[in-house]
């Protein structure tokens, strides 16, 4: 079994002073991590019958392609608003200090689809809840939600209670 935290660097004081930045970049140009970390991230969902891959930009991208490939599922990319050419579906949350929105195109996801959300990093949970709120607009299930990181101490998980969570590694 490979320690996938020691291909995690800390990067102290980044974006700004007192922040603890996970940099993933050394899991990432490890092919030997990186497929371990899409097994590990993919396992517990592989009997779920997901429909669709839900990737949260941008570092999202990187883990759900690969994953939806090991499902033999879609891949739905959602994003900050103006990046998708078609129409869209969006969802504003509350940040500590403001509001952000994310959107998805509007046909990406069916009524009755299983949705398995993925992103590198749960921290507060703002984005992902949004995610999820945006699935179930448009009719789809959350099936579940995979990360990489957790930073447990953020209590991120507070806000996606009642939904399966799996996160690899804890901070």
């Amino acid at each position: 079994m490979i320690n996938l935290e020691s291909f995690i660097r800390n990067i102290p004081d980044f974006p700004k002073p007192g922040i603890q930045f996970k940099d993933i970049t050394p899991l990432l140009i490890s092919p030997f991590a990186f497929r371990e970390v899409i097994s590990q991230m993919t396992k517990p969902f592989r009997s779920q019958g997901i429909d669709k891959v839900l990737g949260i930009e941008a570092r999202g991208f990187l883990f759900a392609s690969p994953i939806a490939m090991e499902l033999g599922a879609g891949i739905v990319p959602v994003r900050k608003p103006g990046k998708l050419p078609f129409e869209t579906i969006s969802h504003t949350y509350t940040l500590e200090y403001g509001t952000d929105t994310i959107e998805m195109h509007k046909d990406a996801v069916s009524p009755g689809d299983k949705v398995l959300i993925v992103d590198d990093l749960l921290a507060t949970g703002g984005t992902v809840e949004a995610a999820c709120k945006l699935v179930e607009s448009a009719g789809g299930v959350v099936t579940g939600i995979s990360f990489l990181v957790e930073l447990a101490f953020l209590n991120g998980r507070t806000k996606i209670d009642g939904y399966p969570v799996h996160a690899l590694i804890q901070f």
